[in-house]
């Protein structure tokens, strides 16, 4: 995104937290949520936080005058969606929640080919395929059908 500048990474180790940062030439790292929330140098939030965290977390930034880009499912209970939903709308802030792939290996790949001029894309269509060793969801329960209506 052309002007945009990742201005701290969060997390909850604080030497794996600053590798990343030190990896991605990230100037600042820190430990915890709040942390980032109280920087006057953010002014988005991407949240790829565990399934369970997002419609908080999500409310948090909102409250904290942040934009909001959060990893699918917004929330893991409609009552907790409805809720992130009121505070979206109540907020002036851009929320967005999506699932985005554009760091995987396989769509990094095409895309150095794409840029590359090693591909010419006139089409193009894309399938993810999931192999997983066991049938569990991300909370380590078997899975059904209906486990978050979607891959996690």
């Amino acid at each position: 995104i052309p002007d945009a500048e990742v201005t701290v990474v969060s997390g909850t180790k604080p030497e794996a937290t600053q590798a990343v940062a030190e990896k991605y030439g990230v100037a600042n790292a820190v430990v915890g949520y709040d942390a980032v929330l109280e920087r006057d140098d953010v002014d988005a939030v991407i949240l790829a936080t565990p399934t369970g965290m997002h419609a908080s977390q999500t409310q948090a930034a909102l409250a904290a005058g942040k934009h909001v880009q959060v990893e699918i499912p917004l929330a893991d209970s409609l009552a907790d969606a409805e809720a992130t939903l009121a505070a979206a709308e109540a907020s002036d802030r851009v929320t967005m929640v999506g699932h985005t792939r554009r760091f995987n290996p396989s769509h990094q790949w095409i895309h150095q080919r794409i840029q590359s001029d090693q591909f010419h894309i006139q089409q193009m269509d894309v399938q993810t395929y999931f192999f997983r060793r066991t049938n569990t969801n991300a909370k380590g329960e078997p899975r059904s059908w209906t486990d978050h209506l979607l891959w996690h």
